[in-house]
């Protein structure tokens, strides 16, 4: 009742200041002088900005998923990128660059030169994928579907060169070796010289031709140090470096969205 009383008597005093101030465009201001001392005049602030939850931005949700790859994949490269054993007798040079999908093998053999390319693993298309990665990349002695593609070259003085076309595959007819690996040969090519890589000589399919014809050229190859052991050893290898590479590939990805 006192509030609304002193603002009855102090209303012609109001109104008066309102017109004054209408005629100069300024804001009416009402100050304690046009009150009472007693009187109080509560003051309430509304905010226009609604709090909402901050979502994380495309690259911090990308680096999530990164981070957690990551995570996984240290979890599966738990030892060394080269096998800890070595065939006896083993004559090869091995060159093996990180970041690089292939490992090279070299070594002389009398007058020749004889080069092994060995790519990475991949599935064998003509068996069904089992499981996910973590169970087709097993350890050596278990059966798995995967190959690895390779190239050996064998190159005479003159330049010219026979050049076998090979997976290495699941030994899944003979378990009972001891060998759970195996050298097979697809293909085999004759070139003039290493000028002549870019050309494609005829070659046949190797499986068709006569048992004696193929077992031959096997034999051939494992005088050369293509032996069993050594592919039992190139299959341990090439899944290391399968693992390994995937786990620096990732890193690599992950310093590209850091980066400055």
């Amino acid at each position: 009742m006192a509030l609304a009383a002193i603002l009855r008597k102090s209303a012609p005093s109001l109104a008066r200041l309102a017109r004054v101030n209408r005629s100069n465009h300024s804001a009416i201001f009402i100050t304690s002088s046009h009150l009472s001392s007693t009187s109080f005049v509560p003051i309430f602030r509304f905010s226009s900005a609604v709090e909402t939850k901050k979502k994380p931005s495309y690259n911090e949700s990308l680096m999530q998923v990164i981070d957690s790859e990551i995570k996984c994949a240290v979890e599966q490269t738990d030892g060394p990128n080269r096998p800890e054993w070595v065939p006896s007798g083993f004559p090869f040079k091995v060159e093996d660059s990180p970041g690089q999908p292939t490992v090279i093998l070299t070594r002389e053999y009398q007058d020749e030169l004889v080069k092994v390319e060995v790519c990475m693993p991949n599935l064998d298309p003509g068996e069904p994928p089992e499981g996910d990665r973590t169970d087709r990349v097993n350890k050596v002695g278990q059966r798995s579907p995967t190959i690895i593609p390779l190239i050996i070259t064998v190159t005479k003085n003159s330049g010219r060169s026979l050049e076998f076309i090979c997976t290495g595959r699941p030994n899944t007819y003979y378990p009972h070796t001891g060998y759970p690996y195996k050298l097979s040969i697809d293909g085999l090519l004759l070139r003039k010289s290493e000028t002549s890589k870019d050309e494609m000589p005829y070659g046949p399919d190797f499986h068709d031709l006569e048992d004696n014809f193929r077992k031959a050229f096997y034999r051939y190859l494992e005088t050369r140090g293509i032996e069993p052991d050594t592919m039992n050893w190139l299959f341990e290898l090439m899944l290391n470096k399968d693992r390994s590479e995937y786990l620096l590939w990732l890193k690599n990805i992950k310093n590209f969205f850091i980066e400055a």
